[in-house]
């Protein structure tokens, strides 16, 4: 992952793991550091109804390239580090990052500050360029989450804004889930329309309201709030591309909305606006695939100008004296490992990854001048569609590599697979026959046939004659007894008592029965004719009605265990798919048949197009005899 992304600073949103999830190949990847917030609780505190385990954040610092001087868990400073008991913002002077929310702040949010850092939101690294602030934002799903969403989103707003006031430059990338306005949304202005509000509603939704205000060149209706009269940020992205329509970042997976790009941006990565011209370039990697958002990127320059000098950009993305003029001056070591370092977690504190362990490791290089690079792949999702984790597809990366990225990315890290269990060999655990009572005799054991029918498919199995069974051979064209054909025939001769014979083999006169028979043995088994002895002349008639099919009966099995052939929609005639119908009501819970293909740049299901056509079907009136003889 880390080789595609070609990033030096990596930020990851919705890993969807605990603590208790994280494995080797998440922390202990060669030549990188990381720095983790997860969820606290795997239900929501304030809201247990909500999950909040899809949330989580970790930045990845490529070592070779850049190195916090501090890092934080939450947007609030009310955490506390590792193994101390002192919240973030009451900690040492030197060892806080600063811009906390004011107590009078924090007592005016309709939600605890705690409670808004224990989902595992966002992580804060100060470098001396810069505070990085990796977010995931919590989404507008239903009106329970409204207050956690508008509070986080005002903490936020405050945190960086006060960060500015005390003169540090401030860079913002993660899933915001806030669309700026109608131009990042697909077919905003339909949706407006559908909807019933104006474009002044839209614009003046609470959070949308409060980031516009946060960035320069915000759409904002009537006067500005209080404490929020000028922007602080630059959408580095869109500063790029100002008039770019279609620059989405997320699509709804369940609609397939990818391929038509009927998307929103929502994923950014913004700065400071004293740190407009620091960037060479700032795109999205709408191709690049394995999550329903994509990545979003900007690229530093090599050198900025900084105080009326030219200053080298890793001087400034590491602690002081550890490059010079763009070069190396000493190894990064354990020294400079924060406490909220990945690495030193208890259970990966001292230990080493296995492939670095086998990886030699290269002489110390000069780096080369290159630009640093930006980049923020955006959150991840569900991944969706591949099986792979993130972390699986992690690949050490050259640890001399000057190219400067920041990425934050959008493929979040799926939960560890769970160990294979240990298979274990158990003794045959057969239990003995009880000892019978004196004067008793003892019963002979029982005949061990086999594992016995395993499945409907020994239903139609032909089983052994009891001769080759005892005499332990093996005939390739076995003769079929009246034992074995029990299951399928019915002999009327069985229930008016015939008289006894010794024989095992039935006797059939009609020639056509016989081959009736032997049509009907499915691995071509040879019926013999055997004939009774004259004195003993009994045969047992067959008719329609004692004789049942096992072919039928195998077609009649196979249709209730098999699914009903797909119908095939109305406007490209290619098989439906199934879904669940999920919103609440008189039809939750049902399934129904629908076009399999994606939706367009519309959003909406189409005709004669190539996008999706308004075939609906209820997969419970569904029946395909019926509709093969309307058609014929």
């Amino acid at each position: 992952m880390f080789d595609i992304l070609e990033a030096d600073i990596i930020v990851l949103q919705e890993t969807k793991i605990q603590r208790k999830d994280l494995v080797d190949d998440m922390v202990l990847v060669p030549g990188w550091d990381c720095y983790w917030s997860l969820p606290k609780h795997k239900k929501g505190v304030a809201f247990p109804c909500h999950f909040d385990r899809y949330s989580g954040v970790v930045i990845y610092t490529k070592q070779s390239v850049c190195a916090p001087i501090r890092a934080e868990e939450g947007i609030s400073g009310t955490l506390c580090p590792p193994g101390s008991a002192t919240s973030f913002r009451e900690g040492p002077e030197d060892q806080r990052i600063g811009g906390y929310p004011t107590k009078e702040q924090l007592d005016a949010l309709c939600v605890d500050a705690t409670i808004l850092d224990s989902e595992g939101r966002c992580v804060v690294l100060e470098f001396p360029a810069f505070v990085l602030f990796g977010v995931y934002s919590p989404a507008n799903r239903d009106e329970t989450r409204d207050d956690f969403r508008l509070g986080f989103v005002e903490v936020l707003d405050t945190r960086i804004r006060n960060l500015v006031a005390l003169g540090k430059r401030v860079f913002l990338t993660g899933d915001l889930n806030i669309s700026r306005e109608a131009l990042d949304t697909a077919n905003a202005e339909a949706t407006m329309r559908k909807h019933g509000y104006t474009q002044e509603e839209y614009l003046s939704t609470p959070a949308r309201r409060i980031f516009n205000q946060l960035l320069e060149g915000g759409k904002i209706f009537g006067e500005t709030d209080p404490g929020r009269r000028e922007p602080v940020l630059w959408d580095i992205c869109r500063g790029f591309h100002p008039g770019r329509k279609g620059m989405f970042t997320c699509w709804e997976q369940k609609v397939n909305a990818r391929p038509g790009n009927y998307g929103s941006r929502i994923d950014y990565v913004l700065c400071s606006l004293d740190m407009k011209d620091w960037f060479l370039d700032s795109d999205i990697q709408e191709g690049l695939m394995g999550s329903d958002h994509c990545p979003v990127y900007a690229t530093m320059k090599d050198r900025i100008e900084l105080g009326g000098r030219s200053v080298h950009t890793v001087d400034l993305m590491n602690p002081l004296g550890m490059f010079s003029d763009g070069q190396r001056q000493r190894a990064y070591c354990v020294r400079d490992m924060l406490p909220l370092s990945g690495r030193l977690i208890p259970e990966f504190d001292g230990r080493r990854n296995i492939r670095d362990m086998l990886t030699r490791k290269p002489s110390m290089a000069k780096p080369q001048s290159s630009p640093f690079t930006i980049r923020r792949a955006v959150d991840s999702g569900e991944p969706e569609e591949s099986n792979e984790s993130p972390a699986e597809k992690m690949s050490p990366a050259d640890p001399h590599d000057n190219n400067g990225i920041i990425k934050d990315t959008g493929a979040g890290i799926a939960s560890p697979a769970m160990a294979r269990k240990r298979s274990s060999v158990e003794p045959s655990t057969q239990k003995l026959p009880k000892r019978p009572k004196s004067g008793a005799s003892m019963p002979a054991p029982p005949t061990v046939t086999g594992k016995g029918q395993q499945s409907l498919k020994g239903f139609f199995k032909t089983a052994p004659t009891p001769q080759d069974s005892a005499n332990g051979t093996k005939n390739d064209n076995p003769t079929v007894s009246s034992n074995a054909l029990l299951p399928a025939i019915d002999l009327q001769a069985r229930s008016s008592n015939p008289p006894p014979y010794n024989s095992e083999i039935m006797s059939f006169e009609s020639t056509s029965a016989t081959s009736t028979l032997a049509a009907m043995a499915p691995n071509s088994i040879a019926i013999s004719s055997t004939h009774i002895p004259p004195s003993q002349g009994v045969t047992y008639p067959l008719n329609a009605e004692t004789v049942h099919d096992p072919i039928q009966s195998k077609e009649t099995w196979s249709k209730l265990f098999t699914k009903p052939a797909a119908p095939r929609c109305e406007g490209h005639d290619e098989p439906c798919k199934t879904m669940l119908t999920k919103k609440n009501g008189m039809n939750l819970g049902r399934s129904f048949w629908m076009c399999t293909r994606p939706l367009g740049p519309s959003g909406q299901k189409e005709r004669n197009t190539q996008w999706r056509c308004h075939t609906f079907i209820w997969c419970s009136d569904w029946n395909p005899a019926s509709m093969r003889e309307t058609k014929s």
